[in-house]
């Protein structure tokens, strides 16, 4: 696999983080430690623990164990969002243990916290949307997100039958990629590092906990077929939204996929990079920010994913003024429903031949 290097920084990157730490000298606020955050997190674990207990040990009818479902699968991508995410980048805190604690409610869900991070972090974040590095926009002979993978006759439909499989991501972390990824840990520059023993010890743990939560403990109340039922309908709720939240970010139209020039592995500024390939959506509303965690703030994110996504919409308005002054581009989706509409288009057009295309 090419190496990619990025270009030096530019004069728009140097201005960027000039305002906005002007705005946290300003403003006095913190980077992290958000007292707003801690109470968000609170108000997010009690709804999953209300929840669990509700389906687990309250139910008695059918149609409420399906209801509760829902809301558990919710109530997962939630703590996805907004305690895993700023907790694995390290954005929740200052202190290292909290970030490394809110970053393990991923074991609790079956995935592990430390692939999540190498993977997510380490190669989706530096080489976003760049084939063969992201591991994000890979989908494997199922789905074609990029112009520069492989078509398949199949993915002509792929507009259709991607969103239900998009529901089936929280199975296949839990009992297949994770396992994959430590069997060919230390095998090239992309793969998984040597793991430590108390690295050891968090997956096998969180794999056991998370076993025993969605498991070992309801089939002691409840009918084998009520118990993998519950899970299904959380797990595909679960899958679904995170999905097609992330893919809003960095699968539309107004995205920018690099392809890899043979003959040079050095790629532009990293600044530029991130917003050609990352746009914003709904960013002027509060209830579909404080669910998602700020990541409907992708942009903002990408640029500073160390920082607490509370302050996302108030550096948004910074990053798009910069973008102003300096010619760079910067793209937003006025709502959801606009960013669903451009992924869709996005996977109908990657589903044609390379021809029509």
């Amino acid at each position: 696999m090419n190496r990619i290097t990025f270009g030096a920084g530019d004069c728009f990157h140097s201005l960027l983080r000039e305002r906005v730490h002007d705005y946290f000298e300003r403003t006095g606020q913190k980077r992290r430690d958000s007292a707003s955050m801690a109470i968000k997190s609170v108000v997010i674990m009690g709804w999953f623990v209300i929840t669990y207990w509700f389906l687990v040990f309250q139910v008695r009818s059918g149609w409420g164990a399906v209801a509760l479902s829902l809301c558990l699968g919710l109530a997962m991508a939630a703590i996805g969002f907004n305690i895993q995410h700023d907790g694995g980048h390290g954005a929740y805190s200052r202190h290292r243990w909290i970030n490394r604690a809110a970053a393990m409610t991923l074991d609790l869900q079956g995935a592990s916290s430390l692939i999540w991070a190498h993977k997510h972090n380490g190669l989706h974040h530096t080489f976003t949307n760049i084939p063969g590095h992201d591991d994000d926009i890979n989908l494997g002979l199922i789905g074609r997100l990029s112009p520069h993978q492989p078509h398949r006759w199949w993915h002509r439909w792929q507009h259709l039958y991607l969103w239900p499989l998009y529901g089936m991501l929280p199975i296949k972390w839990q009992f297949f990629d994770d396992f994959v990824d430590l069997a060919s840990r230390n095998r090239g520059g992309r793969s998984l590092p040597p793991l430590g023993g108390d690295d050891w010890l968090v997956f096998l743990a969180g794999k056991l906990i998370f076993i025993s939560l969605a498991f070992l403990v309801p089939l002691q109340f409840h009918s084998f077929g009520a118990v993998i039922g519950c899970y299904l309908v959380t797990t595909m709720v679960h899958g679904i939204v995170i999905s097609v939240v992330f893919q809003l970010a960095h699968c539309v139209e107004e995205v920018e996929f690099a392809g890899i020039d043979p003959n040079s592995s050095t790629m532009g500024p990293w600044a530029d990079h991130q917003l050609a390939t990352t746009v914003d959506f709904s960013r002027s509303n509060p209830l579909l920010s404080w669910l998602l965690g700020g990541l409907n703030f992708q942009v903002e994110h990408h640029l500073f994913p160390r920082i607490c996504h509370v302050h996302y919409p108030q550096l948004s308005i910074i990053i798009e003024q910069t973008c102003w002054d300096c010619g760079v581009p910067f793209r937003s989706h006025q709502s959801f429903l606009s960013g669903i509409a451009s992924h869709y288009r996005w996977l109908r057009r990657m589903g044609e031949t390379p021809a029509a295309t």
